[in-house]
């Protein structure tokens, strides 16, 4: 339980201010009740000598009329603090994922059901805390006024919370261990509608529609049988709880009636007794809610913390705005462009070993080799996007600490070897809420202009659900645009033009190579051609470094790539290699 508290005390102080004021502000909520009943006892006490009833019944009504105002302005406050702790923890794990340390299980449905279910079981844990110390509070003074009348039958109220106490505490193993099966299974369902949704094409044309639905059913099933244990261990303590309240008020009238016969026990010390039972419930529950949510909380920090990088806080405080008035964006301008990037003994643990990278400033450095070679693996690692086991990455010869943050636009932008377009119009996607002065002259470097004049719409034309409506070359050169658009010291670009006809993929090389320092992973002959430096891969170990006619004397790996190679525009038959290319037996890996 270590994790969560540590976790729930961060959120508790993050914005100490305003959940110290929200939890001041529910105070009155749970301790007004004690005016409410010492006014009614004073009421019913009255009714039997004539005094002033009207005047008690407008002072409860004032008590009751006060709590309700409270509870509404109470309500309204504390919902920034509660909206704001569970940003912050949707944020962390975003800002991991994002840099690269964290990651997304499985599925990002069920990176989606974390999010939601296991954020709030965190931060309603974690708010639970004042309604339990109100109920505390009216506790302990309703037990003192209540043990100044009678301490026999104040003891017999109190004993609930004992026994509550020690229920909660056996059950506690039972419900953490099923509301953690309930989460995974519940995870399971949205990820598969994720998928459903993402390959209803491919379910589509296989005629698979009654075998997917199938498959739902019985995650279904699985998770409504879990959530139904789950739901039942939790209610089984509150009722529990109730149980021992109600036997408690049984207690109470039973105990009190000699006490009234004898007259040391008035209708009005009844009536107070009766009234503050009702609220001294409010502690028990409090209680056993806390106690049934600790475990349950626990599992969600352990799933959260899961999707964040080794040694990242969950609870971090990163900054988060209550008001609308929040800083405008700023785009980060750097005073140090790029001269040489320097990486030295890149080692990713499953695919990548001890790879030395230069790239110097207005360079055209292309990344090739088999497939598994390890090319876009090395990409990513040298962004910050892979864990790395060892290595270190200079800027202009000072050492990057944190590649994921550091190297990022408008130092370097990225071009994945997927395009990820979202729904929306080409500007939005284009722009992703940065400024647009380089629009146009992104949109042209891309060799996208041709296209877009073809479009109605132009810029507002909706791309549909991850660009469905756009070929594949188009998406691949929209994500060029986009890095584009960043302005980059170095474009990283993963397999671009793949997709690209060989005109199309002519015009885009020839825009871009004089615009900026590129990284390019490539096996196309056209593009490799144009390189000043090729870093050659085979089974995540460098094994060849130089131009290319260099490369096709010094490196077996680089020539048998070569032939097999696609002559531009056509298929891929074995060439020739050129005369003047010797033979050679060793790779230069200088």
């Amino acid at each position: 339980m270590k994790p969560v508290m540590v976790v729930s005390t961060a959120l508790a102080r993050f914005h100490l201010r305003r959940y110290l004021i929200g939890g001041l502000l529910w105070l009155p909520v749970s301790v007004l009740p004690l005016g409410s009943g010492l006014v009614l006892r004073q009421l019913f006490d009255d009714l039997t000598t004539s005094r002033l009833p009207l005047l008690l019944c407008a002072a409860f009504v004032g008590v009751e009329l006060v709590r309700g105002l409270m509870i509404v302005v109470a309500w309204t406050y504390g919902d920034y603090w509660w909206i704001a702790a569970a940003t912050l923890l949707r944020a962390n794990v975003l800002r991991s994922i994002l840099t690269g340390r964290g990651r997304v299980p499985h599925s990002s449905g069920e990176a989606l059901a974390r999010m939601r279910d296991d954020v709030s079981d965190v931060v309603e844990f974690v708010d639970e805390s004042v309604p339990l110390a109100g109920a505390t509070l009216f506790s302990a003074a309703a037990v003192a006024i209540m043990a100044s009348i009678d301490p026999v039958i104040t003891l017999v109220l109190v004993m609930p919370t004992i026994a509550i106490g020690l229920l909660s505490r056996r059950m506690n193993r039972l419900i953490r261990r099923l509301h953690q099966r309930a989460r995974v299974l519940g995870a399971a369902v949205t990820g598969y509608l994720g998928e459903i949704f993402g390959g209803v094409l491919a379910i589509k044309t296989a005629g698979a529609e009654e075998a997917a639905l199938e498959r739902l059913r019985r995650h279904n099933r699985l998770r409504r049988e879990a959530a139904v244990k789950d739901r039942l261990a939790t209610d089984l303590l509150s009722t529990a709880t109730d149980a021992t309240v109600e036997i408690s008020i049984g207690l109470v009238l039973l105990l009190a009636a000699p006490a009234m016969r004898r007259g040391e026990f008035t209708v009005g010390d009844l009536v107070l007794f009766t009234t503050y039972v009702g609220w001294l419930t409010a502690l028990p529950r409090s209680i056993g809610v806390i106690l049934s949510r600790m475990p349950q909380a626990g599992v969600s920090t352990e799933r959260l913390t899961q999707m964040m990088g080794p040694g990242e806080d969950l609870s971090r405080d990163t900054g988060v705005w209550f008001h609308q008035e929040y800083p405008a964006v700023v785009h980060p301008v750097h005073g140090d462009p790029l001269e040489v990037l320097r990486a030295r003994n890149l080692t990713v643990g499953y695919g990548l070993h001890g790879v030395d990278l230069e790239i110097r400033r207005n360079s055209f450095t292309v990344i090739t080799g088999a497939v598994g070679s390890g090319k876009t693996t090395l990409v990513r690692a040298l962004l910050g996007l892979e864990p790395l086991a060892a290595g270190t990455i200079c800027w202009n010869g000072r050492r990057v600490a944190d590649p994921g943050r550091f190297l990022v636009p408008g130092r370097v932008a990225y071009v994945g070897q997927v395009p990820r377009l979202f729904s929306a119009s080409l500007r939005e996607n284009l722009l992703l809420g940065r400024p647009s002065e380089h629009l146009g002259r992104a949109v042209e470097l891309a060799a996208f202009d041709r296209d877009l004049a073809a479009m109605p719409e132009g810029l507002d034309t909706e791309v549909g659900s991850r660009g469905v409506r756009l070929s594949g070359g188009q998406a691949q050169r929209v994500t060029a645009a986009r890095a584009l658009v960043r302005s980059p010291d170095l474009l990283v670009v993963d397999d671009l033009s793949s997709a690209l006809d060989v005109e199309t993929e002519r015009r885009l090389w020839e825009r871009i190579s004089g615009v900026s320092t590129l990284l390019v992973v490539s096996h196309r002959p056209a593009v490799l051609a144009r390189a000043d430096q090729i870093i050659v891969l085979d089974r995540g170990r460098l094994v060849g470094r130089g131009s290319l006619d260099e490369l096709l004397q010094t490196c077996p790996e680089m020539r048998r790539l070569w032939s097999l190679s696609p002559l531009d525009g056509g298929s891929s038959p074995e060439r020739d290699l050129s005369p003047k290319v010797a033979l050679g037996n060793t790779c230069n890996t200088a």
